[in-house]
């Protein structure tokens, strides 16, 4: 906006204002006292475009933008931690039971017993906060000496813990909630409260699925996977007991049976036929060839609730692979055994199954 209040062409103005019969000449008296006064005003201009970008949420970043979202009730979501499942046994590994805050250690995390589940199964939060919770598996070691116990292991994601909101995923719900109101149990509202929720990832919204009154609410986790069956049953009980449901004393309005479910995995198999570049073995190419397949998948399932249906494509599964270091060409790339694309239904996602490759 104030691009154009340059040092250059506010010093000129201000020459332009003294008289000519003074000098005003590069080094002169008068250009030597107007010229810090210029740079001075060049910065506060400079400054002033900095903070008019941070009054919009369009060009608003950091705390502003945390502010600015705030005033019309959309608050940036904080990291949360990761809760998982933890099995612990004795010496004659049978399951066994541990004290409740029971500390432990696996790498750079810590982990805490929170809840009992069953004999020698508990929940497990994170004492990090963070996607990071969700990243290791395997042994635990106890931090503090737990009498008779021989073995714990940390397993499943019981509910994936979440990063901070980024500034462009605030912006994206910011949006949501102002051009799609959430009000009284219409879809926009079902979507909002559910991707609150710790652990979940994104909704789609199914009403009437079964007649009048009836809602389902197919959900991802928010580490784009299906969701366990803890988030699912935590979802249920926040939106609509299972006990009462349609009586109004979950998030739900009364009158709304809600069933809450989650996506279901569909296994993508993958073999192809690659030609390598010189010096180059499948073996140091095979590794990278999963990731990229991955990310693409994983990039699908992070669009799931925005599409219909997921098509997995082979096509830009071979553009993925041509960005692998050592690949010259790709050809004859099958899913699940055929050259055609990929078409799920409405609540399934793509899981990346067996990789084959050819020369």
């Amino acid at each position: 906006m104030y691009e154009h209040q340059r040092f250059e062409s506010i010093l000129e103005r201000m020459l332009d204002r003294v008289s000519n019969d003074v000098d005003k000449r590069e080094g002169s008296v008068i250009y030597s006292a107007l010229a810090p006064a210029a740079a001075e005003l060049a910065q506060m201009y400079y400054e002033l475009d900095v903070n008019y970008e941070l009054i919009f949420v369009s060009t608003s970043s950091g705390e502003e933008l945390t502010k600015r979202c705030a005033e019309l009730g959309v608050n940036r979501e904080v990291a949360t931690r990761a809760i998982r499942r933890g099995e612990f046994y004795d010496n004659e590994n049978n399951p066994m039971d541990i004290p409740l805050q029971s500390r432990f250690s696996i790498d750079d995390l810590n982990f805490i017993a929170i809840e009992k589940i069953a004999l020698g199964v508990y929940r497990m939060q994170c004492e990090q906060t963070g996607a990071i919770g969700n990243t290791e598996f395997g042994r635990l070691i106890p931090i503090q000496n737990i009498e008779g116990l021989a073995r714990a292991e940390l397993t499943d994601i019981l509910i994936a813990g979440d990063d901070e909101e980024s500034d462009e995923e605030l912006r994206e719900r910011f949006y949501e909630v102002v051009n799609e109101p959430p009000f009284g149990g219409n879809i926009a509202d079902y979507k909002q409260k559910i991707n609150a929720i710790d652990g979940v990832g994104a909704t789609k919204v199914f009403p009437v699925w079964q007649g009048g009154g009836t809602v389902k609410c197919t959900i991802i986790s928010s580490d784009w996977n299906p969701p366990s069956q803890t988030l699912l049953d935590d979802v249920q009980t926040i939106i609509d007991p299972l006990q009462n449901q349609g009586v109004g004393l979950g998030l739900a309005p009364i009158d709304h049976t809600v069933t809450i479910a989650g996506v279901q995995s569909v296994t993508i198999d993958v073999e192809t036929t690659i030609t390598l570049a010189s010096g180059t073995t499948i073996g140091q190419v095979q590794q990278a060839i999963r990731n990229a397949i991955e990310g693409y998948l994983v990039g699908l399932r992070q669009s799931w609730a925005t599409e219909e249906q997921l098509v997995v494509r082979v096509a830009l599964l071979d553009s993925q692979l041509l960005t692998v270091d050592g690949i010259l060409d790709i050809s004859n790339t099958k899913i699940n055994g055929a050259t055609d694309n990929i078409v799920l239904d409405a609540e399934e996602i793509p899981v990346l199954g067996e990789v084959t490759l050819h020369e």
